[in-house]
């Protein structure tokens, strides 16, 4: 009776699992594009569609753990796969497109115990970050929405619902529907930015999640209809790769 009970359980996980998934691939769907809305596609043929300075930032057709050294990437020549270099740490990445309304997706991986980031409008940023096996996850995990800063410390970080991350050395996922923030005629914001949902590796984590100014270690201070996307490149090494950005304009 137990590995019966078990088994409806876990088939209850699953079941729950996929109607999630669904239900954003259909909310991100019903939001057909209309002729002001475009599909902006950084998935690393080159590196035209990022801000120079690059770093050492660079096009490869494979990133994996490296196997001599599980803290680092190691690499193959081809296109695809956009990295930060061989010493894993370099400049951020902006994108040369900007964005307000957007529906987000990102694939990325970490080897052991890295740390990168994606900054939305470079300035509110969604974790990445090898948190393989954290039975709690904080802001600070992957998946968390990061915290903001001011004199008195950090403040206002968003952890994750669960922890959807998979082991270090496993490409990853983002689906991320991002709200920008509004502002009057006047250029006064009138509403925040907000993250309507994320979702990590098909795991819905975060939901209508509002954020009140930039987080922390942010491109820019201050708050703007549009920006670039930016890709943290200065804390370890970190791969992406099939970044899609769907220009939309949210109710």
């Amino acid at each position: 009776m137990w590995l019966v009970g078990r088994s409806f359980f876990l088939l209850g996980l699953i079941v729950s699992s996929v109607i999630q998934v669904q239900a954003v691939a259909e909310e991100a769907a019903g939001q057909a594009p209309g002729a002001q809305e475009q599909i902006v596609d950084l998935s690393a043929g080159n590196l035209d569609g990022w801000r120079e300075p690059h770093g050492e930032w660079a096009i490869v057709g494979e990133a994996l753990m490296d196997p001599q050294d599980p803290q680092r990437l190691a690499v193959k020549p081809g296109k695809g796969v956009l990295y930060n270099g061989p010493k894993g740490r370099t400049s951020n990445l902006l994108s040369t497109a900007e964005h307000g309304d957007v529906i987000a997706h990102i694939e990325f991986m970490v080897p052991k115990g890295s740390n990168s980031g994606v900054y939305f409008q470079g300035r509110y940023e969604i974790q990445v970050l090898d948190s393989w096996g954290v039975e709690k996850p904080a802001y600070s995990d992957c998946g968390g929405i990061y915290q903001r800063w001011g004199p008195q410390g950090g403040y206002e970080g968003h952890p994750p619902r669960v922890n959807a991350s998979r082991a270090p050395g496993e490409w990853q996922s983002f689906d991320v529907i991002f709200r920008a923030p509004r502002f009057d005629e006047n250029g006064k914001k009138i509403e925040n930015a907000r993250f309507v949902k994320v979702v990590h590796n098909g795991v819905v984590v975060h939901e209508n999640v509002e954020v009140t100014g930039p987080t922390r270690a942010a491109t820019f201070e201050d708050e703007k209809p549009t920006g670039p996307l930016m890709l943290q490149g200065d804390h370890g090494p970190v791969a992406y790769r099939n970044i899609r950005l769907r220009l939309v304009k949210l109710p």
